[in-house]
């Protein structure tokens, strides 16, 4: 097991040192994720790549846009329905969020981008949608 030094330096974003840093980001809506120095792999708070196993992760920033892969309500521990989805951003690596919008209105296939808002009670960031859906037409 790896534990941490005093005197051991610490590694800005965007070093080959993987530890995601918030205080790193530009702005608040930014999402940071790591990629693999050997195969390229990007993933989202990892300690090793999933693909190769290596132990070499950069950091960088996500643009924020991405694709909801999957989406569903839930209705335990919250006064009100919510939906819980996942969406594969456009750098390639999966996160767990919210999207705004009524919960059953979210669907596979749906466009969003990062908001600005955070979800006060799990910290997951919140999406929004980029098109508006035209599911009354279908």
């Amino acid at each position: 097991m790896y534990h941490h030094s005093a005197s051991a330096s610490h590694s800005a974003a965007g070093s080959a040192a993987g530890v995601l840093d918030p205080a790193a980001a530009d702005s608040k809506d930014a999402i940071l994720f790591q990629r693999c120095t050997w195969c390229g792999t990007a993933m989202y708070h990892r300690l090793l790549c999933p693909v190769c196993q290596g132990s070499e992760l950069r950091t960088e920033r996500s643009e924020g846009v991405g694709t909801v892969r999957h989406s569903t309500v839930v209705h335990r521990n919250t006064p009100a329905a919510r939906n819980v989805s996942l969406i594969e951003m456009a750098e390639g690596f999966v996160v767990r969020g919210r999207v705004m919008g009524p919960p059953v209105g979210i669907h596979s296939g749906d466009r969003v981008r990062l908001s600005t808002a955070k979800d006060p009670v799990r910290g997951e960031p919140v999406f929004q949608l980029v098109d508006e859906p035209y599911r009354a037409w279908t």
